[in-house]
């Protein structure tokens, strides 16, 4: 599974909340900056607008979108344009060292920024104040960390952090950026992902190839939202890969490939959704690679096999139940046909009166590994 490198916010991006069509400044419009390093900027009539101007925060005002890119600009000097009505800054593909602090702190409006493939090393800690910011671009920099006030932007939808020099994320990101659908952290120098991740319940993409990374969170089953994950070429660093990656029941994509990686989850043949599946680059031992060439469906059957006869102890396999059964893996009832309750409220199952109760004698023939794992059930087509 290989992914397209995205340095670019696609210009069509719907920008929701404005009251009119946004009209488009280009660099050679009305962002007067004055003149700075011997650049002079020109100042022309707003493409489409009406007379008069209109304040930030008028009803019916005009948020604008003010494309600066691909201009070699060295530094920002400070605008003349009121940045309140800026719902999209597009300063790509220039020399940026750094955003001035009082700039940002005035883009109260901004919801899509792209400062991607510029000189950066830190972004301002003002980022903190763009409540709305949905969209934020900052690959292609030189950027060390993420300023903690990012947390603040709660409004954030789409994070590409791509192609910096990213040692780590902030601890408590997961805690904060609960809209986040879109992390995208790849050639990076990551080495651990910040447990809170597992909190990005609306995570819907996450790209952390071509790290450092060591290991992965986990509990990983908090992402339940999750459909595209790709770990891949993390080479001599990434060993194993958690059990809890089984519970990721909305996954359909998952690259592995090119990691150290010896033995995949029994948990894996559980994850009824995964389409594609990317294994190549490691030494796998299990599956074997005969099982591996067989395809995916071989692969989980393999898997599931193997949880069935016992190779796990007994009583990582207690532990692991109820789980599996909490949220949706495994359903429980007597013919234990999945597909026909993928819908799951709360994923907490009426049938039976508590998880803990699995492991009582009553439970105990009903729900043993044996009929709880048969491939029997959850691979017939």
């Amino acid at each position: 599974m290989m992914y397209e490198q995205q340095h670019a916010v696609s210009a069509a991006a719907a920008v929701p909340g404005t009251q009119q069509a946004p009209t488009r400044l280009h660099h050679h419009q009305q962002y007067v900056m004055g003149s700075s390093n011997n650049k002079n900027y020109k100042a022309a009539g707003v493409e489409g607008s009406g007379s008069g101007s209109r304040r930030a925060g008028d009803p019916g005002e005009r948020l604008e979108i003010v494309d600066l890119s691909g201009l070699s600009l060295d530094t920002l000097p400070s605008p003349s344009l009121n940045l309140g009505i800026i719902c999209k800054l597009d300063l790509s593909n220039n020399n940026l060292q750094n955003i001035p602090e009082s700039l940002t702190a005035r883009l109260l409006n901004v919801m899509i920024l792209d400062v991607h493939s510029n000189q950066l090393k830190a972004l301002p800690n003002s980022i903190g104040c763009l409540s709305k910011l949905r969209v934020l671009n900052v690959a292609g920099n030189l950027i060390e960390y993420l300023p903690k006030t990012i947390e603040n932007c709660k409004s954030l939808e789409e994070l590409n952090a791509n192609f910096n020099k990213l040692s780590k994320l902030p601890d408590t990101i997961g805690f904060e950026l609960t809209n986040l659908k879109k992390l995208s952290v790849n050639s990076n120098k990551l080495m651990f992902l910040p447990r809170s991740l597992s909190h990005l319940t609306a995570l819907k993409v996450l790209d952390v190839r071509l790290n450092c990374l060591r290991s992965l969170p986990e509990d990983l089953e908090n992402l339940i939202n999750l459909e595209t994950l790709n770990v891949s070429q993390n080479f001599q660093y990434l060993e194993s890969l958690p059990y809890s990656i089984g519970l990721l029941i909305s996954v359909v994509e998952l690259d592995v490939s090119y990691n150290k990686i010896t033995s995949l989850p029994d948990s894996m043949g559980c994850m009824k959704k995964l389409q594609k599946l990317s294994v190549e680059g490691n030494p796998l031992v299990s599956p074997p690679m005969e099982i591996v060439e067989l395809g995916l469906h071989a692969v989980k059957e393999y898997l599931s096999e193997k949880m069935n006869s016992g190779h796990q102890s007994a009583s990582k396999k207690k532990s692991w139940i109820g789980k599996l059964v909490k949220y949706g893996t495994f359903n429980g009832s007597n013919n234990l046909n999945i597909g026909h309750r993928e819908e799951r409220e709360g994923f907490i199952m009426s049938d039976y009166r508590s998880i803990d109760g699995l492991a009582s004698p009553r439970y105990t023939g009903m729900f043993s590994p044996r009929r709880l794992f048969s491939p029997r059930s959850y691979f017939s087509r």
